[in-house]
């Protein structure tokens, strides 16, 4: 199982109202260093933006999340994943295209792409049975 992930923006969300979700779980093990989260300037910056709307969540909570070592700094390209019916999901899986990590969504669009994406992508909860599995 990979160590290297990226959280789609959701992933966050959830963690945050549902400390014992498998989203939290996820979350935890990004915080313990026990994964890699990959990350570029557009996902860190969706991320910071929603967390900064919602009341209860905070974006001083997620910034350490965010370790230099985790940043992606090749070219990603969105465009070509039109296949993502939303724009500002593309992002995402630009990059875990680019960077060959694991994608991490609760989003359906994302999901149904799976199987043209080229890096893997899973539910939190399927991620989480995956590694347990070894």
């Amino acid at each position: 199982m990979p160590k290297d992930v990226i959280l789609d923006t959701n992933v966050f969300v959830a963690s945050g109202f549902n400390p014992h979700s498998a989203s939290a779980k996820v979350v935890r093990q990004v915080r313990e260093g026990k994964l890699q989260m990959i990350w570029d300037r557009h996902t860190r910056g969706e991320i910071e933006h929603i967390l900064g709307k919602i009341p209860g969540l905070s974006r001083r909570d997620s910034r350490a999340l965010f370790q230099k070592s985790g940043r992606f700094r090749g070219r990603t390209h969105p465009s070509r994943f039109r296949y993502v019916p939303d724009p500002a999901d593309r992002k995402f899986a630009a990059l875990a295209d680019a960077s060959g990590a694991t994608l991490i969504s609760n989003d359906d669009d994302l999901l149904r792409g799976r199987k043209r994406a080229r890096a893997p992508i899973m539910t939190p909860r399927e991620f989480q049975r995956k590694r347990s599995k070894g």
